[in-house]
């Protein structure tokens, strides 16, 4: 009885597509026969029509010469999209396809794109630490180099994450004290009677424990650069004394009775608007001027989003340098929920999550399963808090996050977590502690 051919599978280019991305199948007249939906998006559908040359579609480096190389010798090649001219740039490889000893054409593998040497517009820029492709983080580059030319304050305000003290060395690292030390404290991090004594130091015997002198931040950044991340968390007993560092440049000791002159340049950052701080009285106007000479926003990682892929890309060509896996591609849901993702924590928690998924992944592909568990969980339904407001909305929306009701739609979505719930808060674990502490909830 004969046997009918079966048709194609539906599902052969949705598996094609989540095992190798964007892929053109070719025949042995170097023709394409198939696209997948990956490479006619990146390739337009018109150019990968049934029967168009390979050479019509992609413009390979060396010519004639270098597909020859990709098909024969399976050599990888730098080739670009005949349509789009100079500036994409990707590697290509080719796999034979055969049946039995029966040869049937290739796989053309179509690589990440990249910018070609000396383009403009979305051309990537690396300083002192930062990476982007984003025009708003190219502006502020550009700023920082104008402003590392003067003494004046700046404050520099952004999200955790964004990178607040890789802007602070970088207005050192370019600024005329160069040469002078770079100190950096968080000044959230500490309780207030220690945080005077690291940044003004102590004389001994100031204090139980005092058992010798110790010079403190400011000094220890003499002749050059002090960076005071979150400094909205200064106590307000400590910022009169901050403020008269700043006036007379010059410290006076824990515990000691004679002035210390400091020729110390101040970077200050915050993930909060200093002037809400200053309306609710949490913070002095004054000192809030003389910081805020000139001020920096950082934008965020979700106002940067052509920067995200690169950025994973980047970071997991760190990991290969000491790992066992190399990674050649994101699978296209992997690719979609990096990019979609809210990222409350930042460029920090890009890292981080291409670290876990990098562990405990495997093979060339890294697929949305290997992303943490908070990318596949469902986003909790909105709760009413104390205060009848939403818990996503107490969050999301930029509330006061010193309000009792925030502070428990905090510790509500963590699970009881502080250590997550300061994080969702952008703030430490010793900040939440003392304004829970404050709020009646140790």
């Amino acid at each position: 009885m004969p046997t009918s051919r079966a048709l194609p599978s539906p599902l052969l280019l949705p598996a094609l597509e989540a095992l190798a991305g964007a892929v053109l199948l070719v025949d042995l007249q170097q023709r394409v026969t198939t696209a997948t939906p990956e490479a006619e998006a990146r390739l337009g559908p018109e150019a990968v029509r049934p029967g168009t040359p390979l050479a019509e579609v992609l413009s390979v480096s060396e010519g004639a010469r270098g597909l020859e190389a990709l098909l024969s010798q399976g050599r990888q090649v730098e080739a670009r999209p005949h349509a789009s001219g100079p500036s994409r740039v990707m590697r290509v490889r080719a796999v034979p396809l055969s049946q039995g000893a029966k040869r049937l054409g290739w796989a053309v593998l179509l690589g990440a794109e990249t910018e070609a040497e000396g383009t403009k517009g979305d051309a990537e820029e690396t300083f002192h630490g930062m990476w982007t492709r984003n025009p708003g983080m190219k502006r502020l580059f550009r700023i920082v180099e104008k402003v590392a030319r003067t003494e004046s304050s700046v404050l520099v305000r952004g999200e955790s994450g964004t990178g607040k003290e890789l802007v602070a060395n970088a207005l050192h690292a370019i600024s005329a004290r160069r040469k002078g030390p770079f100190r950096a404290i968080n000044c959230a991090a500490l309780p207030p009677s220690l945080l005077e004594s690291e940044l003004f130091g102590h004389v001994r015997g100031a204090f139980t424990g005092a058992v010798r002198d110790s010079p403190g931040h400011f000094r220890l950044a003499d002749g050059g650069t002090l960076f005071l991340d979150e400094v909205a968390e200064i106590p307000l007993e400590l910022q009169g004394k901050l403020l008269r560092v700043l006036e007379t440049r010059s410290i006076i000791p824990v515990g000691g009775r004679s002035p210390v002159p400091v020729n110390v340049r101040i970077v200050a950052a915050t993930h909060r608007p200093l002037r809400r701080e200053v309306e609710a009285g949490r913070f002095r106007a004054d000192l809030m001027y003389r910081l805020r000479v000139v001020p920096l926003f950082l934008p965020s990682l979700r106002e940067r989003r052509e920067d995200i892929l690169p950025l994973a890309r980047r970071f997991l060509n760190e990991l290969e340098q000491s790992g066992p896996r190399h990674v050649e591609r994101f699978s296209p849901g992997a690719r979609n929920l990096l990019e979609s993702h809210g990222w409350p924590g930042n460029v920090r928690e890009l890292r981080n999550v291409m670290e876990y998924a990098y562990v405990i992944g495997e093979g060339p592909v890294l697929h949305e399963a290997d992303l943490p568990p908070e990318f596949s969980e469902p986003r909790p339904p909105p709760e009413a808090t104390g205060s009848a407001r939403p818990l996503v909305a107490a969050l999301d929306t930029g509330g006061d996050d010193h309000d009792p009701a925030t502070l428990r739609a905090a510790l509500a979505r963590a699970g009881g977590n502080r250590t997550e719930a300061a994080r969702l808060l952008g703030i430490s674990r010793v900040t939440l502690w003392r304004r829970l502490r404050a709020a009646g909830n140790p």
